[in-house]
């Protein structure tokens, strides 16, 4: 019903009677051909209490007759009159003629019963809003709020009932949907319109693009209009006509409206027509849940799910935006829930798909309003134990739905479990180590299991349930993440549980919370740099960059140097982050205990510009990992604990300050008497050494004054820990993450970027493979051109890399590819296969590498101790580090 109109006709006549206009009762009315279809397109409007009075009608009433001449027996719903009234009102019979249809309804009434219940019981036969009817006696309107006594209704009387269009702020586009209707009602009956679907979809467009634009009552008064007016029931009766032409000219209408909604109303008001989709889609359902047009209906509405207003029960005043129950959405929850478990069922048994990415992706748009209410519902226990008891009212209203979707849950969780079997048992039967893809179902499985890992947080026990199903199928989930997982998915509720994952599934997954590097040299941040300053000049390139402007991918090149690319910048990365590790300065500490470990220096406040370069340091790190180049440099368990906003516990400093962790463990294991006779002369206090100078620093408020004893030396060890690791470097860490997270696709990422790897993780990332460099894959992974695998110069060459010492195959493979430190795969981890070149140089040149393409070329080489000596020479350390030309 329309919020604008007043439920008072008379009033509505003397405020509005010059815009009032009639209105034809056919444009309601079921034509001859689809009786039955009609009636049930009526029926399905109405709401609950309405629904139920006309199944069990009060037995202080009779049914309506039929009279001899077309009249037609309809069931009559009345609502109880309190048994005073009931001994001193008269019976009434009386009829009340369709005017259009000739149609006549029989009633019987008390005299005390207002006109207002008659209107009530003729829309809940015919379907026409009480807004719109008139009921005439005599010449005269009658007036709602009177009695049938009161208006001198007699027994056996004639009532005529008219309709109208009512007068509201909104009359054009009242009067643009009553001409669609109209011609709707025309085509149905079998009329021959000229430029009918040209028409019908004019009206739909002028009436959507005269919405008022402001997101307010006006704007919902007259989009109600479109559900007033009953166009969606016209429209789908129109589908459902047999006569030729009118099936398409619906779908096409419908489509229409689907589509305008987008283009001719602001994204602010897109959801406002979600009931009108609604509508739709509760119309079509009826006719087959895999109709087109019903299927293209719900992804509409499905894709509004995400703005509109969702509650547990509807909202039905008409004052307020009109919100869409959980009862409302379910049905299409569950038919979709269904959809994917039977395909579930077929995909183990055959390559067929898990449902469309339509289906998948509308379980999911529909799901998570649902979820929202269920977790966010004021005064509702979570998790939700069932069965459900004693709880809020309007929970309870929907307890068959909450307790349906942990049904849901069950159903669809065990097939996914014997669907990840059936993954790993086809993986398992392969020869061969190469992942199968064909499988078109599985690149479904994920979407799904992060709909299922939302609803096990809405019941007791599911959630630890469905992650112990996972920890069983941990190869699969593996292979899922690391074949399907894409970068613009969600991919939290996997990370929220890395030690289901493996280290190849785990790297994916943060990789993609950096940028993609861009190919497109337009995009890239360009950078000129003189090997002689590559530290000072690296850092006024990078520093001083604008984050987004290193989003793209960096393009650089030395300075007198022919060689760009990507060899060239794996170069750079290694050479910069080796410098800036480097002892000589005083950014980072190497570990005692480690030395390719690092955290950084609290004495770094001897660089004035300390801050700047740890920022830089960060940019760099996170640069490294997003082009992914290995730098042979890893981070110190205490420094990655703090970019993760972790603690920092004694086990942790183990290999950072092997003095303070030997110390600090005997304090913990002394006798608690000795410990107490202060023999140790320990106060809460720390002493430090700054330039040379030695300084006391209290652990807290009056520390030097507090005796470490057998009770508090806990906090003392806690206290010495947090200032040598955390207080003292607070500034520095900060800066670096703040460096690194401006790398990341969004800098709120950086804390769980870390806190979803392991150190050894990192370690992989940054450092690549602590194992010797294997000959046997490194030839497995090389092809030729101009050469042949038998030729004496391949031979030769596999026989003298086969005895170089460890450093020596290093400086080959970087002088070959600017690779320094292998990926933990080993060559499989690298971006291309390797290539060996013939080149037509004299063999008195030594090889040359065209490190962005890993190619490596040399001469026919005459006999084995020529190529050894050229390659002896390459294989050295300063020749290794210093190349960059052709």
């Amino acid at each position: 019903m329309s919020s604008l109109a007043d439920p008072n006709p008379a009033n509505d006549s003397r405020r509005l009677a010059s815009a009032a206009a009639k209105r034809k009762l056919d444009d309601y009315a079921p034509t001859a051909f689809d009786d039955e279809f009609a009636a049930d397109l009526l029926s399905i409007r109405m709401r609950k209490d309405e629904l139920y009075s006309v199944q069990h009608p009060h037995p202080a009433f009779a049914h309506a007759s039929s009279s001899s001449s077309g009249r037609v027996p309809w069931p009559l719903p009345h609502s109880p009159l309190p048994s005073a009234r009931l001994a001193f009102a008269s019976r009434l019979q009386f009829f009340v003629r369709m005017i259009s249809e000739g149609k006549t309804l029989v009633f019987q009434a008390n005299s005390s019963d207002t006109v207002q219940s008659v209107h009530e019981r003729i829309q809940l036969i015919t379907g026409i809003p009480v807004i719109e009817q008139r009921l005439i006696y005599r010449g005269k309107q009658l007036q709602c709020e009177k009695s049938l006594a009161e208006c001198a209704i007699q027994n056996d009387a004639g009532l005529h009932l008219v309709g109208r269009m009512r007068s509201t702020g909104h009359p054009q586009a009242w009067q643009i949907i009553d001409d669609m209707i109209s011609l709707v009602c025309r085509l149905c009956k079998g009329e021959t319109v000229p430029y009918a679907l040209k028409t019908i979809r004019t009206r739909i467009s002028e009436y959507l693009s005269m919405t008022p634009k402001d997101d307010g009552d006006p704007a919902t008064g007259h989009l109600q209009i479109f559900m007033s007016s009953s166009a969606p029931s016209a429209l789908v009766m129109l589908y459902m006509s047999s006569i030729r032409g009118n099936k398409e000219h619906a779908e096409e209408s419908i489509r229409h409206f689907l589509e305008s909604c987008i283009t001719e109303l602001p994204k602010s008001l897109r959801s406002r027509c979600a009931p009108i989709v609604l509508e739709f889609c509760k119309l079509l359902r009826r006719i087959a849940s895999h109709d087109p047009l019903y299927l293209s209906c719900r992804s509409s509405l499905g894709s509004m799910m995400e703005v509109i207003k969702v509650q547990w029960v509807s909202e039905h005043t008409e004052s307020v935006k009109r919100a869409i129950s959980i009862k409302e959405i379910f049905p299409f929850v569950k038919e979709l829930a269904g959809k994917l478990s039977k395909d579930m069922e077929v995909s183990l048994i055959s390559a067929a798909s898990v449902g469309s990415w339509n289906d998948v992706n509308d379980f999911t748009m529909f799901l998570r309003p649902l979820r929202t209410v269920m977790s966010g519902y004021k005064g509702f226990e979570h998790p939700i134990s069932l069965p459900m008891e004693n709880e809020h009212h309007d929970v309870l209203l929907c307890k068959e739905e909450v307790e349906s979707l942990y049904s849901i849950f069950v159903d669809m969780l065990k097939k996914m479990d014997e669907c990840l079997s059936g993954m790993e048992q086809r993986l398992s039967a392969k020869v061969s180590g190469e992942i199968d893809i064909a499988h078109p179902a599985w690149s479904r499985y994920l979407t799904i299991l992060k709909e299922l890992n939302a609803i096990s947080k809405l019941y007791l026990g599911s959630e630890e349930k469905f992650w112990t199903i996972l920890s069983m199928r941990k190869r699969a989930l593996c292979m899922l993440v690391v074949r399907y997982a894409k970068r613009n998915d969600d991919h939290k509720w996997l990370l929220e549980h890395k030690d289901i994952m493996d280290f190849e599934s785990r790297r994916h997954l943060v990789m993609m919370m950096f940028p993609e590097v861009k190919e497109d040299f337009e995009e890239q941040h360009e950078m000129l740099i003189d090997r002689s300053q590559l530290l000072s000049e690296s850092f006024e390139y990078i520093a001083n960059a604008e984050a987004e402007s290193l989003h793209g991918g960096i393009f650089m090149e030395f300075k007198n140097e022919e060689a760009t690319g990507p060899g060239v910048l794996r170069e750079w990365f290694v050479l910069v982050c080796q410098a800036i590790f480097n002892q000589q300065n005083p950014l980072f500490v190497a570990c005692p205990n480690d030395r390719r470990r690092f955290y950084p220096n609290p004495a770094s406040t001897v660089e004035p510009l300390h801050l700047k370069y740890f920022n830089f340091s960060g940019r760099m790190i996170g640069l490294a990992l997003m082009h992914k180049v290995q730098v042979g440099i890893v981070l110190d368990r205490v420094f990655f604990l703090q970019l993760g906003g972790y603690s920092i516990s004694l086990e942790d400093i183990r290999d950072a300050d092997p003095y303070m962790y030997n110390s600090c463990k005997q304090i913990l294991e002394m006798d608690a008497e000795f410990i107490d006779s202060d023999a140790l002369g320990l106060t809460f206090v720390r002493e430090v050494e700054e330039l040379g100078l030695r300084r006391v620093v209290e652990l807290c408020d009056g520390g030097k004054g507090m005796v470490v004893n057998s009770k508090n030396r806990n906090d003392y060890v806690d206290l010495l820990i947090k200032h040598r690791f955390v207080t003292s470097i607070s500034q520095q860490v900060s800066h670096f993450a703040q460096g690194f997270g401006d790398i990341l696709s969004d800098l709120r990422l950086q804390k769980f970027f870390f806190q979803s790897l392991e150190l050894e993780d990192i370690d992989q990332m940054l450092h690549g493979s602590e194992n010797d460099i294997s000959v046997e894959d490194w030839k497995a992974h090389t092809e030729y051109n101009g050469y042949k695998s038998n030729d004496p110069q391949i031979v030769w060459f596999w026989k003298i890399v086969s005895e170089m010492s460890p450093q020596q195959k290093k400086n080959i493979l970087f002088f070959w590819t600017s690779v320094k430190y292998l990926p933990v795969e080993g060559f499989r981890g690298l971006a291309s296969r390797l290539y060996i070149y013939k080149s037509t140089e004299h063999v008195s040149r030594l090889p040359s590498s065209h490190t962005c393409f890993y190619r490596l070329c040399f001469p026919p080489y005459p006999n084995m101790t020529i190529m050894q000596q050229r390659l002896s020479i390459i294989a050295q350390e300063h020749v290794g580090c210093s190349f960059g030309t052709w």
